[in-house]
């Protein structure tokens, strides 16, 4: 067998600090016990490291954040800790070459200190390689667009351990398949470059209410959210626990000040809504960190909607959430969509989903029936598309889930660039 070299740190089972770098974050998927975890502390051993998992015939996996909803930063092969190549630099005040270990607090934090940004998740310790590659919906999208529409170019370890760059100009497919199918998928990602956006001072919107007609709402919300001027997004979480009533969190942002806003939220509701205006855009990210699931197993299933549910559908909906007989925390989670998101040609990246209204979540604790119920209740009126970011094992054709019309063209990038599929997961292209 031979040797891995690497400046890095390598832990086995019997190594000291094992079980903590071991585990990912999502709770679901902390007893995957890997073979090795290779802390990398740059390129080459990655490189290495690849090489030495494709001669050994063990399977391998890039983590950067390690919140994947399908497990797919574990497993009982070689974990490949990408946490060691999250350095952050700036050229021309404009272009951002972020290390693939890199976490969202760190991307926001070394942006700001150039007035820079870039529209992406709220989560702090969520990384910013795997938010990318598969799209990267946030605040600032409805504004800017997806995260890899930000995407200006990327490094990449390929499975023979060749590196390569990759933009519009270098690979151009390789690139094309990145922005919105890359994670794990055509090889390691170990940096990536973005155009950044200026930074807007925002106004933080949020409601919290246990007393309001829910069905209102959200038939509300799914008429006014996704048409709302770009500058605004506001999102809705309707969360549900055994003999209590359902809670409605409106929550979001706008770049518009705190006047106007106000009165742009009266064509949603005439219930108060707690703005605070001139706030930084990183104080508003970490503003919302409460509203992150628990900090346990979760499970999650996710649809697109290209219309307005039913009010028959939102009904049953509904009557599921509250019901008593549900066993433990539940949650559905609906996005706003529209705006900069769908002004792409489906197309033009890998990210295929450029026509979609809002994106509904259904999460709970692990155990119980209630994601799998709720899902086939408001999969009658959905799309049939799901975000790559949002991964569902339990999806039937998940290849028109996840890339639609695009799923072609990606097979085809596939067979040229890992024609050995060392890069493998279920339902992997």
């Amino acid at each position: 067998m031979p040797d891995l070299a690497v400046d890095g740190e390598v832990f086995t089972p019997s190594s000291p600090g094992y079980d903590a770098i071991r585990r990912p974050v999502n709770a679901a998927f902390q007893d995957v016990r890997p073979a090795l975890v290779v802390r990398c502390r740059s390129v080459t051993d990655v490189v290495a490291t690849v090489r030495y998992a494709a001669a050994t015939g063990q399977r391998l996996v890039p983590r950067g954040g390690g919140h994947c909803f399908a497990g797919r930063s574990s497993t009982d092969g070689i974990v490949l800790d990408l946490s060691g190549l999250d350095g952050i630099s700036m050229a021309d005040n404009r272009i951002s070459t972020i290390g693939a270990g890199a976490r969202l607090a760190q991307v926001y934090a070394a942006l700001h200190a150039h007035g820079r940004t870039l529209p992406a998740g709220c989560g702090p310790t969520v990384g910013i390689a795997g938010l990318t590659l598969g799209g990267g919906i946030g605040l600032l999208g409805r504004v800017y667009g997806l995260t890899c529409d930000r995407l200006a170019g990327a490094q990449v370890v390929l499975a023979d351990g060749s590196v390569v760059d990759c933009d519009h100009e270098r690979e151009p497919d390789l690139f094309w398949a990145l922005r919105g199918a890359g994670g794990g998928q055509f090889g390691v990602v170990t940096s990536l470059r973005f155009d950044t956006v200026p930074e807007p001072v925002t106004t933080r919107i949020e409601a919290r209410w246990s007393d309001v007609a829910v069905d209102e709402l959200v038939a509300a919300w799914q008429d006014w959210a996704p048409d709302a001027p770009d500058e605004i997004t506001v999102n809705l979480t309707l969360e549900s626990e055994p003999g209590a009533p359902v809670r409605a969190t409106l929550f979001g942002a706008t770049t518009l000040a705190e006047a106007p806003a106000r009165e742009l939220l009266r064509g949603l509701t005439d219930r108060p809504c707690e703005l605070r205006g001139d706030l930084p855009y990183p104080l508003l990210k970490s503003s919302f960190a409460d509203l992150d699931p628990p900090d346990r197993a979760v499970r999650a299933r996710s649809e697109f909607f290209a219309r307005a549910m039913a009010d028959r559908t939102l009904a049953s909906l509904l009557d599921q959430l509250g019901e008593r007989r549900a066993v433990g925390w539940r949650q559905l989670a609906f996005t706003a969509m529209g705006g900069a998101y769908n002004r792409v040609a489906a197309d033009a990246t890998a990210f295929a989903h450029r026509g979609e209204r809002f994106l509904l979540e259904h999460i709970a604790e692990a155990a119980g029936p209630w994601v799998d119920r709720s899902w086939a209740t408001a999969h009658a009126g959905a799309s049939g598309r799901v975000y790559p970011n949002f991964p569902d094992p339990a999806l039937d054709d998940w290849a028109a889930a996840y890339h639609a019309g695009n799923h072609r063209r990606l097979a085809a990038v596939k067979a040229a660039y890992d024609p050995q599929r060392f890069f493998d997961f279920p339902q992997a292209i």
